[in-house]
């Protein structure tokens, strides 16, 4: 069932970002993914590599024991190949809101656009 194969991706997501497996990484994103934000009135886009570059430099949050915070908020489910979903998640002392866009290509899950926002501090 596709909901079924989206949240065990989802894990999968949550998991790389705690523990930045480049390995995972790799199978989670699309390497022609975007990320998207605003920050302080300013658009931040940073493309696959410079992301992958970005967290293969610095340590995982599993490496500091930072307390995990995962939740899925929504899916919505746009065919047997697309979703967009919604999730909350603890990176390090933050507190993260993600847009995700998906699409299964050649059997496989992977983000082919993420919208995030820092939503605060994590307590």
């Amino acid at each position: 069932m596709v909901i079924d194969e989206i949240r065990s991706f989802l894990n999968d997501y949550f998991d790389v970002l705690q523990d930045q497996n480049l390995t995972k990484f790799d199978n989670v994103f699309d390497s022609g993914s975007v990320l998207y934000s605003a920050q302080n009135g300013a658009v931040v886009v940073r493309p696959f590599n410079d992301y992958r570059v970005m967290v293969q430099g610095r340590e995982s949050p599993e490496s500091k024991d930072s307390p995990r915070l995962d939740e899925i908020l929504m899916i919505d489910i746009l065919s047997s190949e697309m979703a967009l979903v919604k999730v909350r998640l603890r990176l390090f002392d933050s507190i993260m809101a993600d847009y995700l866009n998906l699409m299964k290509v050649d059997g496989q899950w992977r983000i082919y656009a993420k919208h995030f926002h820092r939503v605060g501090d994590a307590i």
